[in-house]
């Protein structure tokens, strides 16, 4: 049984008609053959309205009777979507966080997910029904209620495609995937078509607020891929996943190149590039790029990165550096950091490895 597990955001549940049109949906995937686990978020401001709502009654910090109060808005979601695609047609059943077996420590309001036991989520999904779950709670091995913070719903649904295994994790909002700037301030920001999981935690800890970096690390820590799309959306949003690889970063102008291009196929004005691969690569060329370069490159304040392009490949790896061979370059190794120059044509590009990083033909620097 293929299983696929989804994740809906607030803004996405916000109207009866945004909640019918994703059970619409919902049922045009099961009618194709898959089984779904569907994790939901409060409709709309629902969680900032019940925060208000409490507010007026009292001033005090009762975080178990917060939690008891904030996990309600989930729970209305996951009760009208589940009865949204009965009406068409799909048996659907909806889940609190405690009934599909979250279970957490017990910080009130910011819980931490301790083990999943979805035994109850795969009798239904067994019985060929969509399972809808409430995000953002859990229960505690005392038995109360928690919650997960804010974005806990991502979590929720990472949590539950590992231990059931999933197919695939989808993770649905308003907007069509994860960006190098927020595009709603920067005009010139770029979709990241992939990305790995550290690349993705540096964005979230630097105010992104696609995913929370609670749920990336927790994605991360259980090897869990999954996409961030837009609701609605044919597009492909944002794979993320373990594949760190190749990317190439400009300062003149964001443009990307892959790892086994020809120098013809690059299109001017295409100045300045730092490429680094695996995550280590990142960490090694921030630290220690100004030892490894000679004292007339590019200022490194003037190169930025971009999320595209990535590749997690040792062939390509390896194509890439032959792509070099035979003009002017030099090597040089500082903590591990294997560094390469090269002018080709109109092209200039330092290419960044992490030591254990260096395969085939280009494990040894030339001399």
């Amino acid at each position: 049984m293929e299983i696929i597990v989804q994740k809906y955001g607030g803004s996405s549940l916000a109207t009866p008609e945004q909640l019918k049109a994703i059970a619409q949906g919902i049922a045009q995937r099961v009618q194709a053959g898959k089984a779904l686990v569907v994790v939901v978020s409060a409709m709309g401001r629902s969680t900032d309205e019940l925060l208000h709502l409490a507010g007026q009654v009292t001033a005090g910090n009762h975080r178990r009777e917060m939690d008891m109060l904030l996990s309600t808005g989930e729970r209305i979601s996951m009760a009208l979507l589940s009865m949204a695609i009965a009406d068409l047609g799909v048996e659907a059943i909806s889940f609190t966080g405690s009934q599909c077996g979250i279970i957490t420590n017990d910080s009130h309001s910011n819980a931490r997910i301790i083990e999943v036991r979805p035994v109850r989520v795969e009798d239904e999904l067994a019985k060929g029904r969509v399972v809808i779950v409430a995000g953002y709670q859990g229960m505690s091995y005392k038995r109360e209620i928690t919650t997960l913070g804010r974005g806990g719903s991502d979590t929720t649904a990472l949590a539950l495609a590992a231990a059931l295994h999933a197919e695939s994790c989808e993770i649905y909002s308003d907007v069509p995937g994860v960006f190098s700037a927020d595009p709603k301030k920067v005009l010139s920001a770029q979709k990241i078509d992939e990305a790995s999981y550290d690349e993705l935690l540096t964005l979230a800890r630097h105010g992104a607020q696609v995913l929370r970096d609670e749920a990336i690390a927790y994605a991360k820590a259980h090897r869990i891929k999954f996409t961030a799309r837009k609701t609605g959306s044919q597009e492909s949003g944002t794979a993320v996943g373990t594949r760190a690889g190749l990317r190439a970063v400009t300062s003149s102008e964001k443009r990307l190149f892959g790892a086994g291009c020809k120098a013809q196929d690059l299109s001017p004005p295409l100045l300045r590039s730092l490429v680094y691969a695996g995550a280590d690569g990142l960490l090694l060329a921030s630290d220690n790029l100004h030892g490894a370069t000679p004292k007339n490159f590019v200022p490194v304040q003037t190169l930025s990165w971009v999320g595209q392009g990535l590749v997690d490949d040792p062939e390509a790896i390896s194509a890439f550096l032959k792509m070099t061979e035979g003009r002017q370059a030099f090597w040089t190794e500082t903590l591990g950091l294997h560094a390469r120059f090269d002018k080709a044509f109109d092209l200039k590009r330092l290419l960044v490895l992490a030591h254990d990083r260096l395969v085939g033909d280009a494990s040894e620097a030339p001399k």
